[in-house]
């Protein structure tokens, strides 16, 4: 069993920064892909970023040049550093992980972003 913590979460302003963190724990033999997706109020769940095991980084066009996924495999966790916020991106986040030789998905419980205007 596999589980996902999501941290770094909260309040900020239009323009400011947060730090996501997401930290695998449980029967981990190695990560796949990891990500990020978020989820606001009546909208659905969308992804942000994705980042293989050979780092390689897929981003949603509205945090392209905004948004870095990054990971530390010695950790088992992924990171997302959010720059230049809008109050767009306020939303759940969710971190996702997929384990080498699998096909289901592990999710986190999520973190709040709330970035006012």
């Amino acid at each position: 069993q596999v589980q996902l913590v999501e941290s770094g979460g909260g309040l900020v302003q239009a323009g400011g920064s947060l730090r996501l963190s997401c930290a695998a724990s449980g029967s981990i033999f190695s990560i796949n892909t990891m990500g990020w997706y978020r989820q606001a109020p009546e909208k659905k769940r969308e992804l942000v970023a994705t980042i293989t095991s050979g780092r390689t980084t897929n981003y949603a066009d509205s945090v392209k040049g905004r948004f870095t996924i990054s990971r530390d495999n010695a950790k088992n966790t992924v990171y997302l550093q959010m720059n230049s916020l809008k109050p767009e991106d306020t939303a759940v986040y969710y971190c996702k992980a997929r384990m080498r030789f699998k096909r289901n998905d592990y999710w986190g419980q999520g973190t709040q972003v709330t970035v006012s205007s």
